[in-house]
């Protein structure tokens, strides 16, 4: 049977999860999500995904229900906080992968620097406020284009807001809303958009697809004229 677009984009989101968990390498990802975009039938789409978990409420096969969007932010709220303090002095912090979290987050650096990384996080509640602290350090915020960001903080000989030249993406009103507040003295808080390499992979792919898919159909629409 032919497979639809739907179920191919159903395929890349399974890969992209894969990926993402540390189950396949970057190069495997990107060798497979171009063989999903080139199958044509359920056969060929069912080999690609075999040897990998069925992940959330994902059908085991290609032709069950959507799983919607790449971000699917409804799966990724809800659950227990996994930090809710960071502290740098004299050094450094970081928070980033597959962590949640929580409805209040408070983050400080004295002297030092830290990351906090949401680009794959989950979220204790669908709203939820980070407080940054910056005291003659920097803090670096990560965030998808796609999410809820409102930054409202104070700099005193410093700066605290979102930085420019970051990805664009328009905010999804399903993804959680995210306050950031806080105070930087004599130091940083920046917040920065943008993709994970799994994520601007998938675009490429998809848009990649879809320009092969619309010179096929300008050729369609050539071959019907002569005919």
């Amino acid at each position: 049977m032919r497979a639809s677009d739907t179920e191919r984009e159903r395929i890349a989101e399974r890969l992209r999860d894969a990926v993402a968990e540390g189950r396949l390498t970057m190069e495997e990802f990107e060798e497979r999500l171009d063989a999903t975009y080139k199958a044509r039938t359920h056969g060929e789409l069912e080999p690609i995904v075999s040897d990998l978990p069925v992940t959330g409420d994902a059908p085991a096969s290609p032709a069950g229900a959507p799983t919607g969007s790449p971000q699917r932010w409804s799966d990724r709220i809800g659950g227990v906080a996994t930090s809710k303090l960071a502290i740098a002095v004299w050094g450094g912090f970081g928070r980033k992968g597959r962590w949640t979290v929580p409805r209040s987050f408070n983050a400080f650096a004295v002297m030092g620097g830290g990351e906090l990384d949401l680009r794959e996080a989950h979220f204790e509640d669908r709203e939820v406020v980070i407080r940054c602290w910056a005291i003659m350090g920097g803090i670096d915020v990560i965030v998808p284009p796609e999410l809820n960001v409102e930054v409202n903080g104070v700099g005193l000989m410093g700066g605290f807001g979102e930085e420019g030249g970051g990805e664009e993406g328009a905010p999804d009103p399903s993804a959680p809303r995210v306050r950031i507040l806080g105070l930087a003295l004599m130091g940083g808080v920046g917040v920065r958009r943008k993709r994970t390499k799994a994520d601007r992979l998938r675009l490429k792919a998809e848009r990649d697809h879809l320009r092969h898919r619309g010179g096929r159909l300008d050729k369609g629409d050539d071959n019907r004229q002569l005919g």
